[in-house]
């Protein structure tokens, strides 16, 4: 690659890339060429042929075979623009001695339409390349937008991608450094975004600078991929000790004094990187290892160098499960499932909204499975309001339907609960879908009892003020005191399914349970219990006074549609 601005130069080859292939543009001229050489034969020729029972002269042919040849003019300019442009212009140029010789000396009156055929062609070709002039113009501004970052003016996102996937399709060995600006979040928060911003932009003229120098030995390609986290592709090292010494470059100039409105900022960040082919053969692998690696870096609390390796592959399932929530987010392929509840006469009392996630092949994730990477990567809030959306709207209809006096519960993260727009959102869906609040509940974990105690008793008075329920969820399953549980206004107590499952083995079990019902009934709560799947264990529960049960040996969790028979058959 010649030397000069190493990201630059990389992003004009992508470019040119998606030109049409100079073959394309000899087939066109060879084309042209070869049917203009038969107009002359055709032109020429005195032979006749019949159509119809006419004698139609060969001739007449030749203007046909014209408008077809300047065809490929026209195409010359609509797919090579400027060269195309003067290539037409040079072929028509040529051809003007041929016409004065075969018009003006040889008579050839013929050849007239023909001629006016090509110049039309050209005046087309010509209005064509001025429009290409003025749409180029725009487009090469919007070019620059679609692969450049607003704030660092690097290569965004959607160029690194594409410069992956070029290097994948060519088979050239690269590697892929996702990087991650540690404590780059406090900066925002103790020194405001304005100064967060101009952290970035520092950062990346210097990585850039760095790159364009081609000081490091490689061909570096830098990029940033959103918020405080880079890309950096590497190409042309022969020993994986080049990777590491050109990551330890822009980790060096990262790492210089960088003074901003009198403040001095020492940045540090993790490097994690991912060799192509040696770890992966495909672009979506590759940047899940680097970033799996960078994470692995991240979570030792590291400021160093690390590449990926298969024992990381805990680190890269929860990547890979995070990459599908916002694919499910983006998608609107989270769905609500609803688990009827019903009291110990096996009437209906309601609806628990459950969180599915169903994957393009049709089959589902398991909630298991993604609940608590939702929750650990901050997702929850965004997949606990789309459930509720999708319940609501279920719910709203089948209520005014059928006017049933039943129930929708809905799970509520900590996170969630503690938002501050946690009401507006809350009642916006209500009132969206008509669901009244007497008839909406809240399940919360007893874990919240704990953690932010104050505030969330504070959360709950004002969803109880509005009028809705509130139930504890997985009660006895964490660490809280009877004295809070007292103190909380709830309404219904959830045994977990846990203690269900194993309640009939022994008789401290069955007390076990026992006693949690009557704990619950003392402090005037409903108690349900969860995951009932055995005759045994519904005997038990009304032996022991639970009031509800909820599980599969009355209902397992429905789509809406199923769910909204059930409120009908009621």
């Amino acid at each position: 690659m010649n030397k000069g601005k190493n990201i630059d130069l990389t992003l004009k080859e992508l470019s040119r890339q998606k030109e049409s292939p100079k073959s394309l543009y000899i087939l066109f001229v060879l084309c042209y060429v070869v049917i203009s050489v038969n107009v002359v034969k055709t032109a020429r020729s005195s032979g006749t042929f019949m159509v119809a029972g006419q004698q139609i002269p060969v001739s007449y042919f030749a203007g046909v075979l014209t408008s077809l040849a300047n065809i490929f003019i026209v195409s010359l300019v609509v797919f090579f623009r400027k060269i195309g442009f003067l290539t037409g212009i040079v072929i028509v140029v040529a051809q003007i001695p041929f016409w004065v010789m075969s018009i003006v000396v040889m008579h050839n009156f013929t050849a007239i339409p023909g001629v006016f055929t090509t110049v039309f062609a050209l005046v087309t070709s010509f209005i064509i390349f001025i429009n290409q002039l003025r749409v180029e113009k725009y487009q090469a501004s919007m070019q620059i937008q679609v692969v450049t970052d607003n704030l660092t003016k690097l290569p965004n996102r959607f160029a690194c991608t594409e410069l992956i996937n070029d290097l994948v399709q060519k088979n050239d060995r690269f590697a892929v450094v996702s990087v991650d600006i540690n404590n780059f979040k406090s900066i925002n928060d103790t020194m405001g975004h304005e100064t967060g911003n101009e952290v970035l932009r520092r950062v990346s003229d210097r990585w850039k600078e760095l790159a364009d120098s081609w000081k490091t030995g490689t061909v570096d390609f830098v990029g940033r991929y959103g918020g405080d986290e880079y890309l950096i592709v590497i190409r042309e090292f022969e020993k994986e000790e080049d990777i590491l010494n050109t990551i330890k470059a822009y980790k060096s100039v990262l790492e210089e004094k960088m003074t901003i409105d009198d403040c001095d900022f020492f940045m540090t960040a993790c490097f994690g990187y991912a060799i192509y082919p040696d770890d992966a053969d495909n672009r979506a692998s590759m940047l899940s290892y680097a970033d799996v690696a960078m994470h692995e870096m991240k979570r030792e609390h590291g400021d160093s160098i690390l590449r990926f390796n298969k024992d990381m592959s805990h680190a890269e399932k929860t990547l890979e499960l995070e990459r599908k929530i916002r694919e499910a987010l983006d998608k609107d392929r989270i769905l609500s499932y609803l688990q009827p509840q019903f009291d110990m006469s096996h009437k209906l009392r309601g609806y628990e909204a459950l969180a599915r996630i169903r994957e393009d092949d049709g089959s589902f994730i398991s909630p298991g499975e993604f609940i608590p990477v939702a929750e650990s990567t901050g997702l929850i809030d965004l997949v606990d309001l789309r459930v509720f959306e999708k319940a609501a709207e279920f719910f709203g209809k089948a209520i005014k339907k059928t006017d049933a006096k039943i129930s929708l519960s809905i799970n509520i993260s900590v996170r969630h609960l503690m938002k501050n727009n946690f009401i507006d959102e809350i009642t916006g869906i209500m009132n969206k879908y008509g669901i009244p609040a007497d008839q909406l509940e809240l399940e919360i974990t007893e874990s919240i009892m704990i953690d932010s105690f104050e505030k969330a008793l504070e959360r709950i008075n004002e969803v109880k003020q509005m009028g809705l329920k509130v139930a504890i969820d997985d009660f006895g399953t964490g660490y809280s005191s009877l004295s809070y549980l007292n103190s909380f206004p709830a309404d219904l107590l959830k045994v977990d399914k846990s203690f269900i499952d194993v309640m009939n083995d022994s008789d401290s079990s069955r007390q076990y349970v026992a006693t949690i019902i009557t704990i619950g009934h003392i402090l005037n709560l409903e108690v349900i219990s969860e995951g009932v799947e055995t005759e045994e264990q519904l005997k038990t529960l009304e032996s022991i006074g639970c009031d509800h049960i909820q599980g599969f040996i009355w209902g397992k969790p429905l789509p809406p549609e199923e769910a909204e028979k059930l409120v009908t058959a009621s």
